[in-house]
């Protein structure tokens, strides 16, 4: 879990929620549209619904974008027809790398992961080659100059968190999917307000490579996650203590 807590600090420091706010408001509203489509457009029946609305709530997504999305989802506002689709590949170094994604024109995007992948160093796989390396978590982000790692440690595994990792100013909560609502709610009764909150895919073991492949491995993710047809990256890379995404 250690690789994870550090991916998150070196998100968190590059400002990358900030300076893509509106990128990640547009991928939250396509999963709030399949969401409500799926299963209705009442968080209280719709668990997986409540768990996007807890993240769009998270990033501060207005309450209109919220609704007019739920709308277009269960038919009462016209919106497109978006299909899920899932990608697994590997990296620089053979980091595997899971890829997400809703969109309304398969083709194009099977083109443009396959692109990117063989662009940064990597290569797409075939279905379940890589997908058993991981596990749905719930996965908490708290600033750790704000908060105290016992304090928090004390709060999440008392709702029934499974983990709690401090590092590099970050304390990552770990708990299982259905778990999630429950620590989340624990954590910000107690004053604690989460960076970011979600259900990820967690590697069971990750692997550490050189300063440059780390760093190449780093930048197809994030190129993959700049694509608007990707919702979520996950790999299991793990960064050296002395990484430094300037070298």
């Amino acid at each position: 879990m250690s690789g994870h807590s550090k991916w998150h600090s070196i998100k968190h420091k590059k400002g990358a929620i900030d300076a893509k706010r509106g990128k990640l408001f547009t991928k939250l509203i396509k999963e709030i549209i399949v969401a409500a489509r799926i299963g209705g457009g009442d968080p209280d029946a719709n668990p997986r619904l409540r768990t996007i609305l807890l993240k769009a709530k998270g990033v501060n997504m207005p309450k209109d974008n919220i609704d007019r999305a739920i709308k277009k989802g269960t038919g009462e506002l016209e919106g497109v027809e978006y299909t899920e689709m899932s990608y697994e590949g590997y990296g620089p170094g053979g980091v595997a790398i899971m890829i997400s994604v809703l969109t309304d024109n398969k083709n194009r995007t099977a083109a443009d992961v396959r692109h990117l992948l063989s662009k940064g160093g990597g290569n797409l796989g075939e279905n379940g080659c890589v997908s058993y390396m991981f596990k749905r978590k719930g996965v908490i982000v708290l600033d750790g100059e704000k908060y105290s790692e016992d304090a928090a440690m004390e709060v999440a595994l008392e709702a029934g968190a499974e983990d709690v990792v401090a590092e590099s100013g970050i304390i990552e909560v770990t708990t299982e999917p259905d778990m999630f609502e429950e620590v989340l709610k624990a954590l910000e009764a107690a004053g604690m307000e989460a960076d970011s909150s979600e259900i990820s895919m967690v590697a069971d073991t990750t692997v550490k490579l050189d300063n440059e492949k780390t760093a190449k491995a780093i930048r197809l993710i994030e190129n993959l996650e700049d694509n608007d047809d990707v919702q979520n990256v996950y790999s299991n890379l793990d960064i050296p203590d002395d990484f430094s995404m300037e070298e």
